[in-house]
């Protein structure tokens, strides 16, 4: 359980970083998104899950 909300705490950490540094840059980012297809923004999470999931299961298996 503490690994699942310091995982928590890291996204907002960074997601607070990303929006009181670069709050212009996140409305161009949301643009870009906003004129994307459906299904092009399903695969781009998806991808970024699959990505997670990896990387997740590479510093389990190798931090010990």
């Amino acid at each position: 359980m503490a690994m699942l909300l310091t995982g928590l705490a890291l996204v907002l950490v960074i997601e607070g970083l990303a929006l009181a540094l670069a709050p212009s840059r996140i409305e161009e980012v949301l643009a870009l998104l906003a004129a994307m297809g459906r299904e092009r923004r399903r695969q781009l999470g998806l991808a970024a899950i699959a990505a997670g999931v990896v990387l997740l299961w590479l510093l389990r298996h190798f931090s010990h």
